[in-house]
């Protein structure tokens, strides 16, 4: 026997046995993922992101990893998410941090907070100033691993049955609003409540509550709260940037491969820039035909009512940083990360955006 054909043999002996050796590996590694969400199925942003996100995935991994979405109240509640995935019962949950509040207050920086950072500004506190190294390790105190998944962008006021003149009106008055932004009308003499989106109109149509707020004039118009509340205020103190999260069960994560770990990462990422696009793309005309169609009343809070958010607000953040040495922490990197980042964007973004729209007239 020629050498050549020995060579063959033996290149044709080991491709055999590689493939014999590798399918096995491919199959086990194939990985099953139940996802909930806090969010109704198809729900535009927020729910559609979230499904993105979820057959991004699948997608990336040739259906390797396998996705099994559900929507709020699919499988479980919507404020059951958090529980649900820190058990283990499911292994990713998307959702908007702030609703864990109750549970450590530092979980509302993660999403939004008063006065706190847009999407560009928390992107970077995330990334580069120590934010995701502190939400790891608020996470990790519930079994928890997150990370960015999602932003809506400078959200709306709200939506008010009566026009909003002073701070004074804002006493006595029941609204939808939760995270530490529910904390700050609470100290202007409100009564913040927390609902969930899916449960907000018809609870503003009954009267239960006076007020909302919700995300932008894209999702806003899908639920129709102009049927109950003609005036729409900006903009929100509440929520600048609202970062959305996908939560993780740690064992889970701890558990897969770093090449795994990286595609999670990249989908994740990759939703957290589509997602802040698409709410800038169409929550421009879609206030529009609020206005127009609806016969929805634009207005602008006053400077009076901004400052007495400003100082509730600071009350706030006072009782937050003495709940505990990491909602301290937590508060602190904030707020030197918004500082310098904030200083930046004033004479870039701010600066520009301000001159551009006086020479057209926008």
């Amino acid at each position: 026997m020629k050498r050549r054909d020995v060579l063959k043999g033996g290149v044709a002996a080991l491709a055999g046995s590689a493939a014999v050796i590798s399918a096995p590996a491919i199959a086990q590694n194939k990985i099953e993922i139940t996802m909930v969400a806090t969010w109704g199925r198809d729900f535009p942003g927020l729910g559609t992101g979230a499904q993105r996100f979820a057959e991004r995935l699948t997608t990336m991994t040739d259906g390797r990893i396998k996705v099994n979405y559900f929507a709020a109240n699919e499988r479980v509640k919507a404020f059951d998410s958090f529980d649900e995935v820190a058990s283990g019962n499911a292994q990713m949950y998307h959702a908007a941090d702030y609703y864990w509040k109750g549970k450590h207050p530092g979980w509302a920086y993660f999403t939004g907070v008063p006065f706190g950072m847009t999407a560009s500004e928390i992107n970077a506190w995330m990334r580069f100033g120590g934010g995701q190294e502190l939400h790891d390790e608020l996470a990790a105190e519930y079994g928890l691993k997150c990370l960015p998944c999602g932003n809506t962008g400078v959200q709306m006021g709200g939506w008010f049955r009566k026009e909003m003149k002073s701070a004074a009106d804002f006493k006595g008055l029941k609204m939808r609003m939760p995270g530490l932004g529910g904390d700050v009308i609470a100290k202007m003499g409100a009564s913040p409540v927390s609902l969930s989106g899916g449960q907000i109109y018809e609870n503003l149509m009954s009267g239960a509550i006076d007020a909302t707020e919700w995300v932008g004039p894209w999702n806003d118009s899908f639920y129709k709260f102009y049927e109950a509340a003609k005036y729409y205020y900006y903009p929100g103190m509440h929520e600048p940037g609202s970062q959305l999260s996908l939560g993780m069960n740690k064992k889970f994560w701890d558990g897969l491969s770093k090449s795994d770990q990286a595609i999670i990462r990249a989908a994740a990422e990759t939703e957290n820039c589509v997602m802040m696009a698409e709410y800038n793309a169409k929550n421009g005309a879609a206030l529009a035909s609020l206005i127009a169609d609806q016969g929805v009343k634009l207005r602008s809070f006053s400077d009076d009512t901004y400052d007495a958010f400003g100082e509730a607000a600071a009350e706030v953040f006072a009782e937050v940083q003495q709940h505990s040495p990491m909602a301290k922490k937590i508060h602190q990197s904030f707020v030197k990360s918004r500082n310098e980042v904030g200083a930046w964007i004033k004479i870039s973004d701010q600066a520009y955006v301000q001159q551009r729209n006086r020479v057209l007239g926008l």
